[in-house]
């Protein structure tokens, strides 16, 4: 089965795994990208998901104006339809905040994360080809949740409880896609992404990585305004030289 088939059931799988889970306060609303943005993650996996890769790079989920409205890990819209020449229809989640509506394609906002991630490896490689060819983005959790007001809440601010259920889901995929995809090297964007790859490690015994993070590129992160594109240029150097892999942009 081609790596791409095997992708896309994974996704599925977590797709309807997730989609069964119930949520309640602080959430008050959650959106499942894997259902209503299917198009988009599907272009996305069918035109960079092909072969082994040597890199995995994972996020924590998704950003309101991000995948929420493409479906793409990190999809700042303009990276996606310029940079990774992708588009699709996209359809709305059952309920919507008001102030968080999807509008797919259409959406004005630029999703800062998406834009400073894909604006490094572009910067970095020149073409979505060149980066894809041996490196993969995903997400651990392909859901986003919001409170009454539609501030974002992060799975770290889940209820203990609330937080096992999804874990569970989330991390049988993202076994699944190292055992797919079968890299060398794990980069977590962030501390969090970081830990749970570490997790799934340690799932894979006799399997050997070089596991490493990167600043995450939020504006939320005072670093990240400050050293973005700087420090995670520095973290790659020493990631891919620890991994004994040509350092990008050299």
């Amino acid at each position: 089965m081609e790596t791409t088939d095997e992708l896309l059931a994974a996704a599925r799988q977590l797709s309807r795994e997730v989609g069964e889970l119930q949520f309640s306060a602080p959430v008050a609303f959650t959106y499942n990208p894997l259902d209503y943005a299917w198009a988009g993650h599907e272009a996305y996996i069918r035109r960079f998901g092909s072969g082994q890769k040597d890199v995995l790079y994972l996020g924590m989920n998704p950003g309101p104006f991000g995948m929420a409205q493409t479906g793409v890990p990190f999809g700042e819209i303009a990276a996606v339809t310029l940079w990774m020449g992708i588009t699709a229809a996209i359809g709305t989640p059952p309920a919507m905040h008001p102030k968080r509506p999807v509008q797919g394609f259409s959406c004005p906002r630029s999703e800062v994360s998406g834009r400073r991630l894909w604006g490094l490896f572009q910067e970095l490689y020149g073409s979505a080809e060149n980066f894809f060819a041996r490196s993969y983005v995903a997400n651990y959790c392909p859901l986003i949740w919001m409170s009454g007001t539609g501030a974002n809440i992060t799975p770290t601010q889940l209820p203990k409880e609330q937080a096992a259920q999804i874990d569970a889901a989330c991390m049988r995929h993202l076994v699944r896609l190292i055992e797919v995809l079968q890299p060398r090297v794990l980069v977590g964007v962030g501390g969090y992404a970081l830990k749970q790859l570490q997790a799934a490690a340690a799932l894979l015994p006799g399997r050997e990585f070089v596991l490493g993070t990167i600043l995450h590129p939020s504006p939320a992160s005072p670093a990240s305004n400050k050293f973005w594109p700087e420090r995670p240029k520095q973290q790659l150097r020493d990631i891919f030289t620890q991994a004994g892999l040509p350092c990008p942009g050299a």
